[in-house]
């Protein structure tokens, strides 16, 4: 297949539109303005935009206005419906989006739906990326996201120039492979998580001073990235939100309705749905460690 993109993409020619100006978002946004890329954001509340546009970005009035201003249009939202909406919607990018024009969503969504975009936009003569990203908040504002890409390969190659502004990508396959891959991260994050707070929990009630313990661990099997990041934030009952504990349970859901068995993760799902029933599903994912403590007992 050959990509109708033989040379790299310009900040000076590529112009970029962006809708989900949320605080990754904008962090994402101002990195590849700060680069030299013209930029037009959409967003419901275009308050939201004032400060990007203090950095140069311009705005549109509507997903399909954007699109046709734009070569390469991102979206970074709430969920796979807002995905559709915005994407496939009568009054969406692909609907505005010139023939050649890519789309890339951001958002952690289900690979179903990111075939049916690029579906959609090959149809279009368009071109269609899933790349939903880990790192958080902090990584983006440092921009050292990691971005799982799925789609044509040609294509993510092309998009490289503009995406390495926000961290570093990792190609997996045809469209959906991108959400494949993160639903799987959460998994993973998701079980650690669970872990992690489980083992405070534990300490605490064994009478153990929980940092101590987080200190005589870390360097062993048990240690890892999610325990070195939210150890401490656990024990201090910091919830302060990185990642919201609702999109945990989005994600987790969505491992479960890919129809494969994972016990662990349907269990998992449910200890952070406890986190949203007890109205903290706008905390951190380490605030699943309320839940442990509630189910001991302890305040």
């Amino acid at each position: 297949m050959e990509t109708p993109y033989p040379n790299l993409i310009d900040p000076s020619k590529t112009r970029i539109g962006w809708i989900g100006i949320g605080i990754m978002g904008s962090a994402m946004v101002s990195h590849i303005l700060a680069a030299g890329y013209s930029v037009t954001v959409y967003a419901r509340d275009l308050r939201k935009s004032k400060d990007l546009q203090t950095k140069g970005a311009r705005t549109a009035n509507s997903p399909k206005e954007l699109a046709e201003v734009s070569d390469v249009v991102f979206t970074i939202v709430g969920n796979a419906n807002d995905v559709r909406s915005l994407l496939l919607g009568d009054d969406g990018v692909l609907s505005g989006l010139k023939p050649g024009g890519v789309t890339v969503d951001m958002t952690s969504s289900k690979p179903g739906l990111a075939r049916e975009i690029h579906e959609e936009a090959r149809r279009r003569d368009c071109w269609a990326v899933d790349a939903p990203v880990s790192g958080g908040d902090a990584g983006a504002r440092e921009a050292k996201l990691t971005i799982f890409a799925g789609g044509d390969s040609e294509i993510v190659e092309w998009l490289s120039p503009v995406m390495k502004n926000m961290g570093i990508v990792r190609y997996m396959g045809g469209a959906g492979s991108g959400q494949s891959c993160k639903i799987g991260n959460q998994i993973c994050v998701g079980s650690n998580m669970v872990g992690l707070a489980e083992g405070i929990v534990f300490a605490e009630k064994a009478g153990l001073d929980p940092v101590k313990w987080l200190d005589a661990v870390k360097d062993g099997a048990a240690g890892s990235t999610v325990m070195r990041l939210f150890g401490e934030m656990m024990v201090e009952r910091d919830y302060k939100a990185t990642g919201n504990a609702e999109y945990m349970v989005k994600d987790l859901g969505m491992a479960a309705e890919a129809a494969t068995a994972m016990p662990g993760a349907a269990l998992n799902k449910q200890l952070f749905s406890g986190m949203v029933a007890n109205g903290n599903g706008k905390l951190g994912f380490q605030g699943v460690v309320s839940v442990i403590r509630r189910l001991n007992g302890l305040s």
